[in-house]
């Protein structure tokens, strides 16, 4: 058998510009892995991320280098030894995964054994901004129930408060991106648990996070940075209380779904989140959010237009993808 492969680079305009501790971006800038074999087609995306040395180039390579075996039988067990976790892995198992369940009739759910989808609620970002623009802009969006704001260091106890004062009735959950000190964590966390924070992410960067283990945790913690598989998820314990599973991380569904089962044999809780993407990219986490008790795959309401036939939101509930998107 042969299979047809192409790889592009898909660019979506932000609908404003998007900021965490790192930067800030006006546009989500992807790569779409398609797959063709005997009439049936299989799609996945992925975002390389800079903060773990990849980038479009540097993906590109990486699936270009198993291409002989991709064009032939290359299947998602194997490719799990052929490319390692992160941005390729994760484009290439997931259109190997939609071309499987095409091929067969049936859908990625029901290949998983959990189907039917129901549709998973998810937090809506708010960009880090100035305390006071992240208040408006936290009224402004107060009609989702879950509001994940970022946050980049100093200033950060106002900015909390202010978000918690312009939504009183939303849940919120504050991530951090590495951007806390030692110094700081433990005033920020009492802040979070003042106003009824419901989750922290990676507060401390990745690496220098040991102190975690030594203080309470009045707001649960959540693993972002420092949780990539589940070969690595068991040194988390007592430091986390939730991982934060993201495809691209985890390098595609294959591992993601290994991961939650991981979490949940440690006693971890389990968080599905997604970089900014598109509809193709967030339909394969739909999957392992069905195992989550928090879920962030909000990347197409930040986009100025999605893909065709892309996810339908009812305000911030996700509906299953069309078999014509994934899956």
């Amino acid at each position: 058998m042969t299979r047809d492969i192409k790889i592009a680079t898909d660019v979506f305009p932000l609908a404003q510009a998007f900021t965490i501790s790192r930067g800030s971006r006006t546009e989500a800038h992807v790569l779409t892995v398609t797959i063709t074999q005997d009439g049936k087609t299989g799609r996945g995306e992925c975002v390389p991320y800079a903060r773990y040395g990849e980038s479009l180039e540097s993906v590109t390579a990486q699936i270009e280098s198993i291409l002989p075996d991709l064009s032939t039988d290359l299947d998602t067990d194997r490719l799990q030894f052929a490319l390692p976790a992160g941005a390729a892995r994760n484009a290439v198992d997931c259109a190997l995964w939609d071309l499987k369940a095409k091929q067969e009739g049936v859908s990625v759910a029901h290949l998983w054994g959990i189907s039917p989808l129901h549709g998973v609620e998810t937090a809506y970002t708010i960009s880090l901004d100035s305390a006071e623009r992240m208040g408006q802009a936290a009224h402004a969006a107060s009609n989702h129930p879950i509001l994940k704001i970022k946050l980049g260091g100093a200033g950060d106890k106002d900015r909390i408060r202010a978000v918690h004062s312009a939504a009183p009735h939303c849940r919120i959950i504050v991530d951090a991106n590495e951007a806390w000190t030692p110094d700081s964590l433990v005033e920020n966390m009492l802040v979070c648990a003042a106003a009824g924070v419901a989750l922290v992410e990676q507060p401390l960067p990745a690496g220098n996070d040991d102190i975690l283990a030594g203080i309470p945790h009045p707001v649960p913690i959540c693993a972002d940075e420092s949780a990539h598989t589940s070969e690595t998820v068991s040194e988390l314990k007592a430091r986390y209380d939730f991982i934060n599973v993201k495809l691209d991380k985890t390098g595609g569904l294959t591992e993601a779904m290994k991961l939650v089962e991981r979490c949940r044999t440690d006693g971890f809780g389990v968080m599905v989140g997604c970089m900014v993407g598109s509809s193709l990219g967030m339909a394969p986490a739909l999957l392992p959010a069905q195992l989550a008790a928090f879920v962030d795959l909000d990347g197409p309401l930040l986009l100025k237009r999605d893909r065709v036939d892309g996810l339908h939101y009812a305000n911030s509930v996700i509906a299953p993808p069309k078999p014509e998107l994934w899956g």
